[in-house]
């Protein structure tokens, strides 16, 4: 008779080995609960309440496949840039490529930018500009200290996710939600009028660029720093690494939206930002509710752009002959970033309102990285006996088609 101890997945998550090699998982896993997601989601929540929940699942499921092919990849000991600049050998159309990939990057940055300021104006009542220059260093002040140490980013993020986490279980409390409607609109797509622009954005929100290149680059160094493993236990490792740690993202990126949903669709549905959602808890649930909403929001906003700096620093790297510390890399992104928040600041516009449009923007430049992805993890050449199995290639390009048909929809919509 077999017991719990003989399952395979049960021998992978009680050994110490597995837990070692977990993390890189919880580092990716944060492009999928960071202000992007906050923006899209709240704006979803408070106006078409519960409507829009299946999109959230079906980006998670989504991510979640894409994540796995990039780790496997960097299993193989090369990042997915690299493969890239390998195989095609074009300098000028890998330059072109790299171009677009920091496009993506820039985005990715500004809605993670945009999470930190306001949290740091809600908190502390600290002005927005001043906020966005006390946020440029950030990250380059928590790359120096941890000095690109993995494993010290790995249980940083432990500390980031579980905040960002226990916080939404709290808001979840109080705003107790409709558990059938929760069920409900989970199983059921529903997509018209205005909800395909949002719709397009949690999309973007969730399956994100940059997230697709620095997976493969993190599982590369890490199978670097774990060189007795097999090929075979690291993709064991890898999988569940995924499992549990997109998961647990999936769950936060939808209790974002049900929380907003509960909070706000009845009598606030015209809240669509951070900031008013942050006003709104007050009277509702009071000061410690939109305290711990700020706190989280923070906690999102750093663990983010630190896998975006991640991000940012292996495409470069990868693709270009450029060598540029992360520290000048982030200061560079960020300045470039100001731009917006100013701009937004002296003509009086509330900086969020850009926020769901460069989700949209993700969302176009997805097939970037996944396209390549999909490609390269389906040839034996490059794979080897980690090449993708017929069914994992038929259901990740079914994936990218409907990203693809979301995208053409809304342009279709426009006009």
């Amino acid at each position: 008779m077999n017991t719990k101890h003989d399952n395979p997945w049960y021998k992978v998550l009680t050994s110490k080995e597995f837990w070692v090699f977990f993390g890189t998982g919880l580092i990716v896993s944060v492009a999928y609960i960071d202000p992007g997601n906050w923006g899209t989601d709240i704006q979803a929540g408070s106006s078409f309440n519960y409507s829009l929940l299946w999109i959230v699942w079906l980006s998670s499921g989504m991510a979640m496949l894409f994540q796995y092919l990039s780790g496997k990849l960097g299993i193989t000991g090369k990042s997915l840039a690299e493969v890239i600049k390998e195989r095609w050998k074009n300098k000028k159309l890998i330059m072109i490529y790299w171009i677009f990939s920091e496009i993506a990057i820039i985005a990715t940055d500004l809605a993670e930018f945009l999470g930190i300021v306001i949290a740091l104006n809600l908190l502390f009542n600290i002005p927005l500009i001043i906020g966005a220059i006390i946020s440029i260093l950030d990250v380059v002040l928590l790359i120096i200290l941890t000095k690109n140490n993995f494993r010290i980013l790995e249980q940083a993020f432990i500390v980031f996710v579980s905040t960002i986490g226990l916080g939404y279980v709290y808001e979840l409390f109080l705003v107790k939600p409709n558990f059938t409607s929760i069920l409900t609109n989970s199983i059921t797509p529903i997509l018209h009028g205005d909800m395909i622009l949002v719709a397009v954005g949690i999309i973007g929100a969730t399956v994100m660029p940059h997230a697709l290149f620095v997976h493969s680059w993190l599982i590369k160094n890490k199978i670097k720093e774990n060189s007795k493993i097999t090929r075979k236990k690291a993709l064991k490792f890898h999988t569940a690494d995924v499992v549990i740690s997109l998961t647990i993202a999936g769950l936060i990126n939808a209790a974002i939206l049900i929380m907003a949903a509960a909070a706000f669709y009845s009598s606030h549905s015209d809240v669509t930002t951070m900031t008013q959602a942050y006003k709104t808890l007050t009277p509702l649930f009071g000061s410690l509710a939109s305290i711990v909403f700020a706190v989280a929001l923070l906690a999102s906003g750093i663990s983010s752009s630190i896998t975006g700096t991640l991000a940012g620093q292996s495409i470069m790297e990868s693709l270009t002959d450029f060598k540029i510390s992360s520290t000048l890399r982030r200061i560079i992104t960020r300045v470039i970033n100001i731009i917006p928040i100013a701009i937004a600041v002296i003509l009086k516009i509330e900086p969020l309102q850009i926020l769901v449009y460069s989700q949209v923007a993700l969302s176009f430049l997805i097939p970037l990285p996944l396209i390549p992805l999909i490609y390269y993890t389906a040839k034996k050449d490059v794979m080897g006996d980690l090449i993708n199995s017929k069914r994992s290639t038929i259901t990740a390009i079914i994936f990218a088609t409907i990203i693809l048909a979301f995208n053409a929809y809304l342009i279709y919509s426009l006009f």
